[in-house]
């Protein structure tokens, strides 16, 4: 057991000598310098870089030269997909998806295609930070991650975008919630209406539904549509009783000396008849 541990021991040494020497003999002189060592040293400098360096295109570098030197090699397949990593690492997320689409345009039925499709998708997940921010990067990655869910869907990549498609897609949510309270604060009603209304249509599995509804009260209420106020409320009650929004609006109505309940043929009527009596025709 100790021979093998010991020449185990011995082959690691011997690569990250050889890794090493690849960084000695380059530091100075052009990439042709590399043309000398094995694709295997090559790559194993670059994952050395990619362990001690922050920066991104110092590891890059070296995964680059093995498609350069040795195009058609199986290296040259692992260090493309490492390029994608490594640029997502160092946050060069524009970068890390043309090497993450680039593997999948070369290597479309390769065992590695669905790692290279995750790193694409949350290569714009991650950019997603702030709910005030432009959402074209959050349907960018709610489209990737959808492409990881229904193509790979046996992966751990699946798995993984199944949680972020659905963090991704409360935060477009949160964004129409945020303009729907900046108009409803400034009396806008119809226009927060609006914003509220694409919550309850579109984004009803979300955490903001609740929310959404009770800000239906508010407005509907503002404009004295009760019809309209009371349906919102009642959908609220309906699915979300024990949620303190409910309260809130349940008194809100007992306010106006009014009370949850449908009436009127409105968009909310609609809702209620489909979702909460099962009328679809």
């Amino acid at each position: 057991m100790q021979m093998r541990v010991g020449a185990r021991n011995l082959r690691l040494a011997t690569g990250l000598l050889a890794a090493l020497a690849v960084g000695a003999c380059d530091s100075n002189r052009p990439d042709d310098s590399l043309a000398g060592f094995s694709a295997q040293e090559i790559f194993q400098r670059g994952e050395y870089e990619l362990e001690t360096n922050s920066r991104a295109s110092r590891s890059v570098r070296y995964f680059s030269e093995i498609e350069r030197i040795y195009p058609y090699s199986d290296w040259a397949r692992r260090a493309l997909i490492m390029q994608a990593y490594a640029y997502h690492r160092g946050r060069e997320f524009e970068e890390s998806r043309a090497a993450a689409q680039r593997f999948l345009d070369t290597y479309p039925g390769d065992e590695d295609a669905a790692y290279a499709a995750y790193l694409l998708a949350i290569s714009f997940y991650d950019q997603i930070d702030e709910v005030g921010r432009d959402q074209g990067l959050t349907f960018q990655a709610l489209r990737h991650l959808r492409r990881v869910i229904e193509e790979y869907p046996e992966t751990e990549f699946a798995r993984s975008a199944v949680l972020k498609f659905d963090l991704a897609f409360d935060h477009l949510a949160a964004k129409e919630m945020e303009i729907g309270r900046f108009y409803l604060k400034r009396r806008n009603y119809v226009a927060a209406i609006n914003r509220f209304r694409v919550v309850v249509e579109d984004f009803q599995t979300t955490t903001h539904t609740p929310e959404a509804l009770h800000r239906l009260v508010e407005a509907y209420v503002a404009l004295g549509f009760e019809d309209d106020a009371r349906t919102a409320a009642a959908i609220l009650g309906h699915n979300f009783q024990a949620n303190p929004f409910y309260q809130d609006s349940f008194r809100l109505l007992s306010g106006q000396g009014l009370e949850p309940g449908t009436a009127g043929d409105g968009w909310l009527q609609q809702i209620y008849r489909q979702s909460i009596l099962g009328e679809w025709l």
